[in-house]
């Protein structure tokens, strides 16, 4: 049994008491090395992860052979979930980006404990079903949200992840544009923007927020 528990955030936040000690009871600490790799895009998955230290970028392979990052996630977040209940295809490459210690629960761990405990389905179902509503509401944001909130809100994400809005993100707007899906030029010309209204500097650190109410303000989707 891991001495550790798993984080109260994210996917579990709603999650009953005696679920959350059951699944962390289930759960094995995993260290990643820097640059290590978790699992790949297409290989099959069947753990739910936890990400007690260190950063992890999630990446997909375009059509042309080029690697997308689709967004990077630090202490605390939790991942992987689908699996728990259909274990299948990832749908992205976890790799480290800086040494990690994650905890581990695997899909056939947690059906023996329903298996034994079947009042934790009811929990587990409704779990389920908030996730995808999530999944939802993300879909219809990067569908009919406009770029700038798009990339506030990315932005404040980012540099939460590396360590708050006085943590420089090294990031190019190339790389940026993925994350938000829009072109280069589109994101060249919103940071451009932001840059002469002080919202954030640039510099060969990289990318820093100057000014956290403003592009609160600007990842606002009833202030458009």
């Amino acid at each position: 049994m891991s001495p550790l528990s798993l984080p109260d955030s994210s996917f579990l936040s709603a999650a009953s008491d005696e679920l959350k000690r059951m699944l962390s009871a289930q759960a094995v600490e995993v260290t990643l090395a820097e640059g290590e790799v978790l699992f790949e895009q297409g290989t099959r998955g069947e753990s739910l992860y936890a990400i007690l230290e260190g950063q992890l970028e999630f990446s997909i392979l375009a059509a042309d052979g080029r690697k997308l990052s689709l967004d990077m996630m630090g202490p605390g977040a939790i991942f992987g979930e689908i699996t728990l209940f259909d274990p299948g295809p990832r749908t992205a490459t976890v790799t480290a980006l800086a040494r990690c210690r994650l905890l581990r629960v695997r899909h056939d761990d947690m059906l023996g404990n329903i298996r034994r405990n079947p009042d934790l389905a009811e929990d587990l179902i409704r779990l389920a079903g908030q996730r995808m509503r999530w999944m939802g509401r993300l879909l219809n944001e990067q569908v009919f949200l406009p770029l700038p909130t798009r990339l506030a809100r990315k932005l404040l994400h980012l540099t939460e992840v590396a360590g708050g809005d006085g943590a420089a993100l090294a990031l190019s707007q190339a790389e940026l544009a993925e994350f938000v899906g829009a072109t280069r030029e589109a994101v060249s010309k919103t940071l451009s923007a932001w840059r002469k209204d002080g919202v954030i500097a640039a510099g060969r650190g990289g990318l820093t927020i100057r000014d956290r109410r403003a592009l609160l303000a600007l990842a606002d989707p009833d202030a458009i």
